[in-house]
């Protein structure tokens, strides 16, 4: 990520805060955008005060490089929306969105696309459709004023002219031109815009809808990619791109964290609805939306709130605990992983996916006695890290019991292990194990899964950043 570019964007707009705020305000607005509330004195029991040109800017220089990007997500959040002309917002997202991986769409791909798809199909409704180009592009004036005083040949009146007045002037694909957004847009960008032409808020029909993502998806799956519906909202189907190579379906019930076995029981068949009936203090169930996978601070924020807790810090080592403390005293290997993907990452840790321990990824209301506790070893995963894009990454730590019974080799429980393997993989899960021995040293173990996870991110497109 470029931090010095960001950092240059964020102190450009936060100089607008003279003019917007005054010196009573200023400090709260200050603390919205994650800036350090500044004194109105030069020095404690001065007489001489900071102007609010000095007190901003003495906010901004001890702005910290870690903290520049949540500052720029809040200005683009609606902190500071007067300051942000469409060009920089364009330019902050381009930066930060870099940081989060997308899934390249090449230029044909693209060009494809622009020419399946029917105009008509986008602009039944032209305020919402215009809404869409102004949250992506930079169109020109944004208010009613500017679009009559600004000169004709801009780019929102062109569309005005040439895609909603006089129908037919042109194509999908000049439209793609004049935006940029087949040769100059950004992989993320592109997809967003995508995603915004299938969805409900510009095209209320879902049939239309469909007619939509049926044209792009002739062509994005070429580059490996798909609009997958990914759920619902107010009644209408919700497309997001999506790797094709991705497990299909969104996480319902995620449940983690138990080495025993959890007391489940089906409280609405048809809607999957799970309730833990005993023991629920043990066993965790993350039930938020994981569109964009689940980052730790995903998990952190679900966890201050369902345990009612007042500060990040306290959430923060209060979930690694409870995660840690998950996994098997008896399995130093599997804490091992656990420790050292923290360690490796440190303060990049809240914005790259959770590690999550001990997932259930089947439920048998037989106990372990009929089954045999050879069919744990298909019910939970060792550990799981849901990606963007639909990525789901299994790791397991492979001990003696997966490959021998009492001690002696035992061909049957490898067969198993490795039937439960091809299964998880045909759905779309990739597996990584990794042999017990090779994580019983944590100082050994740490280096190799350095390049591991280094490797990983790199193939998913994630970027390990400071947060």
């Amino acid at each position: 990520m470029d931090i010095e570019r960001l950092r240059d964007l964020v102190e450009g707009a936060a100089g607008c805060l003279v003019g917007l705020c005054t010196h009573d305000d200023l400090g709260e607005t200050c603390a919205g955008l994650g800036l350090l509330d500044p004194p109105r004195q030069a020095e404690p029991g001065s007489e001489q005060g900071f102007t609010k040109r000095e007190r901003v800017k003495w906010s901004l220089a001890r702005l910290a490089d870690e903290d520049v990007p949540v500052v720029a997500g809040r200005m683009l959040g609606g902190w500071l929306p007067a300051a942000l002309d469409a060009a920089t917002r364009n330019t902050i997202e381009d930066i930060l969105w870099a940081g989060q991986g997308a899934l390249e769409i090449p230029r044909r791909t693209r060009r494809d696309i622009a020419r399946a798809l029917d105009l008509d199909d986008v602009t039944v409704k032209p305020d919402r459709f215009m809404s869409l180009l102004g949250r992506l592009w930079v169109l020109g004036g944004d208010d009613l004023l500017a679009f009559w005083t600004e000169s004709a040949s801009s780019l929102r009146k062109q569309i005005d002219q040439h895609v909603l007045r006089n129908p037919g002037d042109w194509s999908a694909e000049d439209l793609f031109d004049k935006l940029g957004a087949i040769d100059s847009a950004g992989d993320a960008r592109f997809a967003r815009f995508l995603e915004g032409l299938a969805s409900a808020a510009v095209v209320p029909d879902e049939d239309a809808q469909r007619r939509v993502v049926a044209a792009i998806n002739s062509h994005l799956r070429a580059a490996g990619a798909e609009l997958r519906e990914t759920g619902e909202d107010g009644g209408y189907p919700v497309f997001a791109v999506t790797s094709t190579l991705a497990a299909r379906g969104q996480p319902k019930n995620l449940i983690f964290a138990s080495p025993s076995k959890p007391d489940i029981r089906i409280i609405d068949a048809i809607n999957n609805d799970i309730e833990i009936v005993s023991n629920a203090d043990e066993v965790l169930v993350f039930d938020r939306p994981t569109h964009e996978g689940v980052l730790w601070r995903d998990l952190q924020a679900w966890w201050k709130d369902t345990q009612d807790l007042p500060g990040d810090e306290e959430a923060k080592s209060t979930l690694y605990d409870r995660l840690l403390g998950s996994l098997p005293e008896n399995s130093p290997p599997q804490r091992n992983l656990f420790k050292a993907y923290h360690h490796i990452h440190a303060g990049a840790v809240p914005r790259l996916p959770a590690l999550l321990p001990e997932v259930w990824l089947h439920w048998d209301p037989k106990t372990i006695r009929e089954r045999g506790p050879q069919a744990m070893l298909s019910f939970r995963m060792d550990f799981l890290l849901l990606l963007p894009h639909g990525h789901r990454v299994v790791l397991e730590v492979d001990g003696a019991t997966h490959y021998s019974t009492d001690g002696r080799p035992d061909p049957a429980v490898y067969a198993k292990g490795a039937r439960a393997d091809r299964e998880l993989k045909l759905a779309r899960y990739e597996v990584f194990r990794f042999g017990a021995t090779e994580l019983k040293n944590p100082r050994n173990a740490e280096p190799m899964l350095r390049r591991f996870f280094t490797d990983l991110f790199r193939q998913f497109g994630v970027t390990p950043r400071e947060a």
